[in-house]
């Protein structure tokens, strides 16, 4: 058996703000918090490792001290399933994301920057 993709794990300054932040724009609710670590997924899925099939992967944001310097290397990339891009897109900007530029130039989807920072991927046309 191959492994599955439960967790995408985020270094931030902030756990708990960047954890509420992402809470909204993915409708996702906190499932384990403290100081240093937030973990939030999605209300009512089924937990990854024992779960066949796949899972919403869960993200775990943990305090570093170092804050974010380079564009990210791996980043999200979010599919609007009940309004246009735009309308997201302001959501977004309106929840505290900021736009980005990452050299992206005339393309389909649009950057923008979670309160930290870490770039993220708003696409168009695309429907799951």
């Amino acid at each position: 058996m191959a492994s599955k993709f439960t967790e995408l794990a985020i270094d931030c300054s902030d756990p708990r703000r960047l954890a509420r932040f992402w809470c909204e724009v993915l409708d996702y609710e906190v499932r384990d918090e403290d100081d240093d670590i937030v973990t939030i997924g999605s209300p009512g899925a089924p937990e990854g490792k024992s779960h066949p099939g796949a899972v919403p992967p869960v993200l775990t944001f943990a305090r570093v001290p170092e804050g974010k310097t380079v564009k990210n290397r791996l980043h999200i990339d979010l599919d609007p399933t009940d309004r246009e891009q735009h309308e997201e897109v302001r959501r977004l900007l309106d929840l505290g994301a900021r736009s980005a530029d990452v050299g992206q130039g005339d393309e389909s989807w649009v950057v923008l920057a979670d309160p930290e920072g870490n770039e993220f991927c708003v696409l168009a046309g695309r429907h799951p």
